[in-house]
């Protein structure tokens, strides 16, 4: 675990960013006194792109698009 003051850290973010986030982690300290700590995140996802990359991820009712109910129907006109 490397320690920085609050100055470097702000000269330095890009660097400490980096080295975060390759799993070392920093703590910033102001007058010598430790008050945060900057560490990797565990649970970063890929991001999906592309045409069909939810491809099987849902599903669609085969009764989707049928014509509701007269009750609930009358719900959603208000009467």
């Amino acid at each position: 675990m490397q320690s920085v003051n609050i100055y470097e850290a702000k000269t330095q973010l890009s660097k400490l960013v980096d080295l975060a986030s390759s799993g070392t982690d920093v703590v910033i300290a102001r007058a010598g006194k430790p008050v945060a700590r900057l560490t990797r995140l565990e649970n970063t996802r890929e991001r999906l792109t592309g045409l069909g990359a939810l491809e099987g991820k849902g599903w669609i009712a085969d009764d989707f698009d049928a014509p509701l109910p007269d009750e609930i129907l009358a719900q959603f006109e208000g009467r």
